[in-house]
């Protein structure tokens, strides 16, 4: 079977696998107020890629565990996800009208109720990593509730988001530029790999710095191919405006290096992820698939 096939066949079974984990568990915790729990289900719910928990499952898988004990940490990604786009879709932030190919959240409902949704999906994403996983240690729990707090918070991507805010209009040096996106794209893509591997309570901390490099360097590459994305794609194919980032005179990594060194910056870090897995053998040959998808993607 083809690479590609395999990842694709991969990818298909656990973003089906993650939705119906996801709707389990927004009909489990029902929301008291309809508007808003109809605002969660639809940002949870829309046609994402859902790479972050599909990153949770590939690590797991690679270092021994099961899928069933994956599956609250992946939902917890991806609703942190879910929350940081609402947010970052609002007027006070990006003011962008379309997320996957329809309406943002707070033009399909409104301000109000999309900030207290992306509130509400925040504080679900914790409460299903602190109880219901019988497979989980209190030990193994604690440690990914903290690696998801700090990816979250003002060291991780809320903190890189005010760091863009700041930017648009400035310049910034290469390094300024990914260390932003270390924070803003990479923590939550660090801790899908991170906490996937911690679903196994053997794993060495030898191993979780390989997954934790790996993981560096793929959220470096995503970042960068999603700046490139906004200059040679279309609005269609993306499912959210193309050019925005140009619009809004933000800092990029075509604008700072040039389009063609732009790529060239994505094949190294996708190169140097890929050298990274070497230790962990045939076993994280999905992780290997994945860090090409995220370099060969167009949208």
């Amino acid at each position: 079977m083809p690479h590609s096939s395999q990842l694709q066949s991969f990818m298909s079974s656990h973003q089906q696998r993650v939705n119906l984990a996801l709707e389990n568990c927004l009909q489990s915790m029902p929301c008291p107020d309809p508007k808003l729990g109809k605002a969660m289900f639809y940002s949870l719910t829309g046609d994402g890629k859902r790479i972050r928990p599909i990153l949770v499952y590939a690590a797991g898988i690679a270092t021994g565990s099961s899928e069933t004990v994956l599956d609250r940490p992946a939902c917890a990604v991806e609703m942190i996800h879910a929350f940081s786009l609402i947010h970052d879709d609002l007027p006070a932030m990006d003011d962008d009208d379309l997320r996957r190919g329809r309406a943002t959240c707070h033009k399909a409902f409104d301000e109000a109720t999309a900030i207290l949704a992306g509130d509400a999906l925040q504080s679900l994403a914790f409460e299903i990593l602190s109880n219901g996983n019988t497979d989980l240690s209190c030990k193994q729990s604690l440690k990914m509730i903290a690696q998801l707090a700090k990816a979250t918070g003002a060291q991780g991507m809320t903190g890189g988001q005010a760091i863009d805010l700041a930017a648009v209009g400035n310049h910034l040096s290469l390094q300024q530029l990914e260390a932003m996106h270390n924070l803003k794209t990479g923590a939550l893509i660090r801790a899908s790999v991170l906490l996937g591997g911690l679903c196994n309570p053997e794993i060495t901390d030898t191993e979780l710095n390989m997954l934790d490099q790996y993981a560096l360097c793929i959220g470096l590459c995503f970042q960068i191919q999603d700046d490139i994305l906004d200059v040679i794609s279309d609005t269609e194919t993306l499912g959210k405006t193309q050019g925005s980032d140009q619009e809004r005179d933000k800092p990029t990594y075509p604008t700072i290096l040039g389009l063609e060194a732009a790529k060239q910056l994505a094949q190294e870090q996708h190169d140097l992820a890929i050298e990274h897995l070497a230790p962990l053998g045939e076993k994280a040959d999905t992780l290997r698939l994945i860090a090409d998808y995220i370099l060969e993607r167009n949208f």
